[in-house]
């Protein structure tokens, strides 16, 4: 029994938790089983964040394979043993846990999925994270989290479609919790919707989808915690452009599926923020993620781990061409809608925030005015010059085209789309990285040739 017990022991996986992200492989260290953590000591290096994502991820300590392989190793299972049984107790009572290997069943914490949190936590410079299995389930746990019923929400009235739908209809309808939707550039606005001591919630996304209005976040951070709320922006279209958690946004969620995913092959999201946040969201009583069990497969996370490493460059490339194709674009005359264009109202403000080197992002707008016209546009760029693909989402190697009215922010009704800004005819562009960078623009040329 001594013998498999250290084997057992031997084979766990490094003992460091989701707290320990910012930690480098030279000052990390293995937590001794007989004390407990020091969340303080353990959270310190993140406050120290680096300025640059990529150095952010690289500082996190390597895991290996259980053999010694240069991957970690995928840990399949869904329960786990306990050696000693009278630790089960201690488990479930939140004495014993991962800081110190102590797994129950991997819809609380799994082992693959905490690395890939390790690394969410350090790309968004937050102490903990947590993945889960979509991106509108790391949105509606942390809304669940924060909220009870008869709280209050201030939300941007730009947003993905789904999570609209989320804050007007099933909240209320299901938990009785409202949102007041504001202009998020307006600040007057969206400090008068704040409702002192309802207002639980200030949500916004980074950079709106899809109408690409960049969020003053330092500005709006200030403004909800004067008044004791919580921000949480969504992140999804700017991972590494941005770093909303720098400029003092308690809670960063993602959509996995898009830019950190890159091929459009895997649903997941992610929730980085505080660890006492993180932490009462595992709660066994109370949790969010705990008990709603929106759960991430650990071989999904094993996927995910090994694409972040090249996030960074597949980010620069993706904003690079968008930069060089709305430049072009707006050249022959077309309305596009991009923030790292000067003539688009918050370039200056995109340009004070974002982290150096990785562009504005890889998301343009064309508003072509009507349906009619947007639906043309996207046929011949596909169907006749195979420039793109008609699909939604983001982020994928290819380029995805959608009419955002009729598509992913076809929740809204039409008054909802015109204060949001969205044109009946505004087609989304997320920009790929297949191909020359010349071949792809000579396909959009002779699209447009066709189209006149």
């Amino acid at each position: 029994r001594e013998t498999i017990a250290f084997i057992f022991q031997q084979n766990q996986v490094t003992s460091h938790l989701i707290l320990m992200a910012g930690k480098s492989e030279q000052n990390a260290v293995v937590l001794d089983k007989q004390r407990p953590a020091n969340v303080a000591q353990k959270s310190m290096k993140h406050h120290l964040i680096l300025e640059d994502p990529a150095a952010a991820l690289a500082n996190v300590r390597h895991e290996f394979g259980e053999h010694g392989g240069v991957n970690m190793s995928i840990e399949a299972s869904i329960t786990f043993t306990v050696m000693e049984p009278e630790n089960l107790s201690r488990m479930f009572a939140g004495e014993l846990g991962p800081d110190r290997d102590f797994f129950i069943y991997s819809r609380h914490l799994n082992p693959t999925v905490l690395n890939l949190s390790l690394l969410m936590a350090a790309l968004e410079g937050t102490e903990a994270a947590y993945c889960t299995s979509s991106g509108m389930s790391a949105i509606s746990s942390v809304l669940l989290q924060l909220c009870s019923s008869g709280d209050h929400i201030v939300a941007s009235r730009s947003l993905y479609g789904g999570t609209y739908a989320l804050l007007t209809h099933f909240l209320p309808k299901a938990c009785n919790i409202t949102t007041s939707f504001v202009d998020i550039r307006d600040l007057n606005m969206v400090e008068e919707a704040i409702v002192e001591g309802r207002t639980k919630v200030l949500y916004f996304e980074s950079i709106s989808n899809p109408t690409l209005m960049v969020s003053d976040i330092p500005v709006l951070c200030r403004i909800a915690h004067s008044k004791g709320v919580t921000v949480v922006v969504d992140n999804t279209f700017a991972p590494m452009v941005l770093s909303p958690a720098r400029f003092g946004a308690d809670v960063v969620v993602h959509s996995i599926s898009k830019y950190i995913s890159g091929a459009a092959d895997v649903i997941a999201g992610a929730v980085c923020g505080p660890a006492s946040l993180i932490n009462s969201m595992m709660d066994l009583r109370e949790g969010a993620l705990m008990l709603l069990g929106p759960t991430m497969n650990a071989k999904i996370a094993f996927e995910l781990s090994e694409r972040l490493p090249h996030l960074g460059l597949r980010m620069k490339e993706h904003s690079n061409r968008a930069l060089v194709f709305a430049t072009r674009m707006t050249k022959l005359g077309l309305k596009v809608i991009y923030p790292g264009l000067e003539n688009h109202p918050d370039h200056v403000l995109l340009k004070s925030l974002a982290n150096k080197d990785y562009g504005y992002g890889g998301i343009l707008c064309v508003d072509m005015e009507t349906e009619e016209k947007a639906n043309c546009l996207m046929n011949v760029l596909q169907n006749c010059t195979q420039f793109g693909l008609i699909a939604v989402s983001l982020g994928y190697y290819e380029t995805l085209m959608s009419c955002s009215g009729n598509s992913t922010s076809s929740e809204m009704n039409n008054q909802e789309k015109e204060l949001a800004g969205i044109s009946p005819g505004l087609v989304r562009m997320s920009i790929g990285y297949n191909g020359t960078l010349e071949q792809k623009w000579s396909q959009l040329e002779k699209a447009l040739s066709q189209m006149q």
